[in-house]
């Protein structure tokens, strides 16, 4: 297992990854690989902190006052690296949540950009579909400027809709 110390530098890494730029399965793939090695610290800390507890409650004439006194100490130190794990436990959670925000972030601005270009072809495939019948009686078929009515009425509502999204600051 790696030292409490090292994961904190590898988590500052991966937030200044996550905050500067696009995240990447292999940021996420880092960000897992940290929370298994903090589990594996936690997974050996916890049952020393419990032998040293017991061995601190224990009366056994083969554990002296002296030795109280060093075993204090490392249940200490073995309490102060559970509070440590824990704390960066909390910090992966977090750098896990940054990217998840991240991806939805993203994923909200390509949803956003397709949204638009629907809005405005929708209309615009509507038009075309009703003239692209082939029907024998549309009214404006007969008309002479009809082809380049069709046209100024699809170019009037791609700029209404372009002009609408922009006010809305949609793009």
């Amino acid at each position: 297992a790696h030292a409490p110390g090292n994961v904190a530098n590898k988590g500052r890494v991966l937030e200044d990854q996550l905050l500067e730029g696009e995240p990447s399965k292999a940021t996420l793939n880092s960000i897992q690989r940290l929370k298994r090695e903090i589990v594996g610290v936690r997974r050996y800390v916890s049952p020393i902190r419990e032998l040293i507890n017991e061995m601190l409650r224990s009366e056994s004439r083969l554990i002296d006052e002296k030795t109280h006194i060093y075993l204090r100490d490392v249940s200490d130190h073995a309490i102060r690296i559970i509070e440590s794990i824990e704390l960066h436990r909390d910090i992966i959670s977090g750098l896990l949540d940054i990217y998840i925000s991240s991806v939805s972030n993203r994923m909200n601005e390509v949803m956003k950009v397709l949204t638009i270009f629907a809005s405005i072809f929708i209309p615009l495939t509507f038009l075309a579909g009703i003239y692209g019948m082939n029907f024998e009686f549309i009214p404006e078929l007969g008309f002479r400027y009809g082809y380049l009515a069709f046209w100024i009425v699809s170019i009037l509502i791609v700029a209404g809709l372009v002009l609408y999204f922009r006010r809305k600051k949609w793009f």
